[in-house]
């Protein structure tokens, strides 16, 4: 009852919305905003078509649009600012965080990304511009270009005025703390908020700073990762040639990057390449879906054609049919276990492409024992189910040697796939799938047929 109410209020509020757009009621639409969460903002916009998200954002004025495109994912993000007047795309990234610009920029045509980018302050879209000629997973990608930044030779009274007269603009440094450069430019230093506020106001700066760890543009996210998981950072410098300081990059940044390529992991395990939802265009989700499943369709074929080839063998014992999927389904299960761990590993980097005989020794070691249990507990089941030892011992001994198959392909598949630099998230299913299904078939008919006249006896 109450999910309900809560739904006939959400589509009166949409009814609502769509009403002041129309009617182009800016001040009521303001208001109404106003009453709604980041999430209920975004879930709002993307109800709308697309004329009427046109429609709002241009309305609005480009602060309040930025706040709303602002929780939109990248790409469509992307969509919704590619439909808008190139006039009101640039006003509106203008507003938005400069990392955050650069990622909607990167999802855009070339074409429609200079155009913006052309009517943008100059300023703010060469620094765009530079967050976005890096690799978003990587410190360039991720950092912030306002720096909290002072030469050696300023004083602790110079940064006390700063941090209290410019109140707005320190939020903008996300706590960090006060940089030390040279005249060049270069990290030379950071001073610690205590130790300004214990340290005399005509002290130079360089009299009380320290030795500043720092990062290159080319550091990985699962480098940063280990960074803030053995610090506690608020915030990592980033230079570039010759320790030149170039920009910041946040736990928080960490953070959503990390939880943004979990998310992006999941979906591509279950086949879903790219952020996908359901306010997208119809025909470009099912084309992206289709993508891997055409392939699948086909992989499976193959391992049909592995029954098809031993029919005589599942006619002959027709009890073999109700095993065949436990076996490929539960060898299926232990593979993914497998291929779990090994992009685990890729992620946190203890794990490389050279270390497919290590990791498949690890894997083996651990299918010997999984298999031999499962086998003998699925064995014992056959057996006592149709009271033929033989048929009990070719399904356990199936389901082991599968087992040890399905550890090897899921320990391994995602290490060579990264080696050719394939994506492993999305490769390693389909090929898990496939080999499992195919093995788990083989294994089983084979063996019954080497064993058909104790099974038919």
């Amino acid at each position: 009852m109450a999910q309900a109410i809560r739904a006939e209020a959400e589509d009166a509020a949409f009814d609502e919305m769509a009403g002041l757009v129309a009617a182009g009621n800016v001040a009521k639409i303001e208001k109404k905003l106003d009453t709604l969460n980041a999430s209920d903002t975004a879930r709002m916009l993307l109800l709308l078509n697309n004329e009427q998200q046109q429609q709002l954002l241009e309305l609005l004025n480009p602060e309040a649009a930025a706040d709303i495109v602002e929780e939109l994912p990248d790409e469509q993000a992307a969509d919704v600012v590619e439909r808008l007047t190139v006039e009101s795309a640039a006003h509106i990234l203008e507003e938005m965080d400069l990392d955050q610009s650069a990622d909607i920029i990167n999802e855009l045509d070339d074409d429609d990304a200079h155009h913006i980018l052309s009517r943008m302050n100059p300023e703010d879209a060469a620094e765009v511009r530079e967050l976005a000629s890096y690799d978003g997973d990587t410190a360039g990608g991720l950092m912030t270009l306002d720096l909290f930044s002072f030469t050696k030779d300023e004083t602790v009274g110079a940064v006390l005025r700063r941090l209290t007269g410019e109140e707005e603009d320190y939020e903008r440094y996300q706590g960090q703390h006060p940089y030390i450069v040279d005249s060049r430019g270069r990290l030379v230093g950071v001073v610690s908020l205590r130790g300004l506020l214990t340290a005399r106001r005509s002290a130079a700066l360089s009299q009380i700073m320290v030795k500043a760890s720092s990062v290159t543009t080319d550091a990985t996210l699962s480098e940063l990762e280990d960074i803030f998981d053995d610090s506690n950072f608020l915030g990592v410098p980033v230079v570039g040639r010759y320790r030149k300081l170039i920009g910041v990059v946040s736990r928080q940044a960490i953070a959503d990057a990390s939880l943004e390529r979990s998310e992006l992991d999941a979906l591509k395990s279950k086949g879903v390449v790219g952020d996908e939802l359901r306010s997208m265009p119809t025909w470009f989700r099912a084309k992206r879906r289709l993508s891997w499943l055409t392939i699948n369709i086909g992989l499976n074929i193959l391992a049909a054609s592995v029954i098809a080839f031993y029919e005589d063998t599942l006619a002959a014992v027709i009890a073999l049919a109700v095993f065949l999927p436990i076996v490929s389904d539960m060898s299926g299960c232990t593979g993914n276990q497998a291929v779990a761990v090994s992009m685990r590993e890729l992620t946190l980097g203890v794990a490389r492409p050279t270390d497919v005989v290590r990791v498949w020794f690890k894997e083996i070691s651990v299918g010997l024992i999984n298999g031999s249990a499962l086998g003998i507990l699925l064995g014992c089941a056959a057996w006592a189910w149709k009271g033929n030892p033989w048929i009990g011992l070719v399904v356990g001994l199936a389901l082991a040697l599968n087992t040890l198959v399905a550890v090897s392909i899921g320990g391994l598949v995602p290490l060579v796939m990264k080696r050719f630099n394939i994506d492993p998230a999305v490769a390693s299913g389909p090929m898990l799938t496939t080999a499992t299904d195919m093995c788990g078939f083989f294994l089983v008919l084979s063996l019954a047929t080497s064993m058909l006249p104790l099974l038919t006896g």
